[in-house]
């Protein structure tokens, strides 16, 4: 490789997620040489430090003659200080994409070749386009038992993996979502590790949702935790309630879930490998996992829920780890809230056991902590939900989630959002059913969960009488802009509550904003 003139690096203050970008001048005679073009793939040397990066092209007057721009994600990657020199080659060859290409046109992919495609994407190898191909290729179905077993172990070896050598069985639990509002792990943390269960629960953040468990934590107490402080925090409290990204369990699992969030797509074979992988790297021996089904949940039917417990257990076995597998009902949100925020108040409205707590969202929660206990012992599914109960009315699973959140850094107060507006009924009638997917999309256009305190309260559950012009759920956003494009989408998608009317439509009270 002949050597390259260096450049001077310049920080653009571009924010181009975590794609490393770099920009270089129309006429840049090294572009020119060497015949750079948009979206060529570049080798950046900086020091030891090297990273491969995707070129975007600039008018002259945006950069300096001698300069290359860096956005923020590969500026941090290559820990770039003011005006550090810099050298460009073109990037090397990249293997495993031939098995890239082969998976695309429908063979399945040896150990060797699985394990390569981790590697590289791991490596920041791969572009967003080559990633979104893998996984796009990997959908529908179309990794088998062996791949996803190869898929997972790579996930697994390509970062950090927690040890537990004093405890025989370490537990970990999982929901696959779809499901707004169903923020039952701090719940079953909680109460299974006043158990004496040791449970280092660490959590993506949403990938298609309003609000992931860490997104809702972060609302509580801090959850970026370094690997040294989450093992403090486990030996400490026998549990954790914490983002995954800070610790390096499974890490290319972060950059797969960063496309799967921009494509909206959860193929079966990579959400187990994801969910695996993680619960693995962090020590985890036995796994439940819960399956919401419903027909606007993410798993719509049974034999969908099936066939994904199927293939848990196929690769849990390959693995060697004991997985539990509960499908519950996924037709309605859970609990009140949805979005961080609101997800916490219920939260801690069920530790607290208030009058008011969301029934659905405290009984969920101890039906899954009692599947827990009954895998960490003999006892009859029976006696572990009243040993859940007993925990959670006694107080003491309200004072152990304390005690987490003050090893983690400290219990926050929740934030409320600055603007509402209340969404009523057009119609009398029962209310028949509501809609998983739009209820969350609604949340989402109103900032949830990159503004934590926006979302949705919920003021009616399936089954309920509705009289005309009542409310049906309070819309919170943080500013006047998202508030008014999250009514509008409301007001598009009226039947997201599906109200079976008994009465004529009556004129409503008008959606007034509130706030400041």
């Amino acid at each position: 490789m002949a050597r390259a003139l260096p450049l001077h690096a310049c920080r653009m203050g571009i924010d181009t997620h975590e794609e490393p970008v770099v920009f270089m001048r129309k006429d840049c005679a090294i572009c020119r040489a060497e015949g750079y073009t948009a979206n060529t793939r570049l080798q950046i040397k900086a020091g030891r430090q090297t990273l491969i990066a995707t070129l975007n092209i600039v008018a002259e007057k945006i950069l300096p003659q001698g300069h290359i721009g860096f956005s923020d994600s590969a500026w941090e990657f290559l820990d770039l200080q003011g005006d550090a020199l810099v050298q460009v080659h073109h990037a090397p060859l990249v293997a495993s994409l031939s098995a890239l290409r082969k998976k695309i046109y429908g063979h399945s992919l040896n150990a060797l070749e699985v394990t390569s495609i981790i590697r590289d994407i791991g490596s920041r190898l791969y572009s967003d386009i080559e990633i979104a191909s893998f996984l796009t290729a990997c959908a529908g179905g179309r990794l088998n038992s062996a791949e996803t077993i190869t898929l997972t172990t790579a996930m697994i070896d390509n970062g950090n993996r927690l040890h537990w050598p004093d405890y025989e069985r370490v537990f970990d639990k999982h929901c696959i979502g779809g499901l707004p509002g169903n923020r039952t792990t701090p719940i079953v943390v909680a109460i299974v590790s006043a158990a004496g269960l040791i449970i280092p629960k660490t959590s993506s953040r949403a990938i298609t949702s309003p609000a992931g468990t860490a997104d809702t934590m972060e609302v509580l107490t801090n959850v970026d935790l370094p690997l040294k402080q989450l093992r403090n925090v486990i030996t400490r409290t026998g549990a954790c309630l914490s983002a995954g990204g800070e610790v390096g369990l499974s890490p290319t699992d972060n950059l797969l879930i960063r496309i799967e969030r921009a494509l909206n797509l959860d193929s079966e074979g990579q959400l187990v490998a994801s969910v695996l992988s993680k619960k693995i790297a962090a020590g985890s021996t036995h796994i439940l996992i819960d399956i919401p089904v419903g027909t606007t949940a993410k798993v719509r039917s049974p034999q969908q829920a099936a066939r994904l417990e199927s293939l848990f257990h196929s690769v849990a076995k390959g693995l060697g780890v004991e997985v539990r597998c509960v499908q519950t009902d996924g037709s309605q949100a859970i609990g009140r809230g949805i979005g961080p925020a609101e997800e916490a108040r219920d939260v801690l409205s069920v530790l607290h056991n208030e009058q008011d707590a969301p029934a659905d969202l405290k009984e969920r929660a101890l039906f899954l902590a009692a599947q827990l206990l009954c895998m960490a012992s003999d006892v009859s599914e029976e006696q572990a939900y009243r040993n859940a109960r007993e925990i959670l009315t006694s107080g003491r699973a309200l004072q152990q989630f304390l005690n987490i959140c003050e090893a983690q850094g400290g219990l926050r107060d929740i934030p409320s959002a600055s603007h509402h507006i209340e969404l009523r009924s057009k119609w009398g009638g029962c209310l028949r059913s509501m809609d998983n997917r739009r209820l969350a999309h609604l949340a989402k256009v109103a900032g949830a969960p990159s503004s934590p305190e926006a979302g949705l309260r919920l003021r009616v559950k399936v089954g309920e009488k509705i009289e005309a012009g009542q409310i049906l759920a309070t819309l919170l956003a943080q500013t006047p802009g998202e508030l008014a494009y999250a009514r509008e989408y409301y007001h598009q998608n009226r039947d997201l509550f599906d109200v079976a009317p008994v009465d004529t439509p009556v004129e409503t009270p008008v959606d007034t904003p509130v706030g400041d």
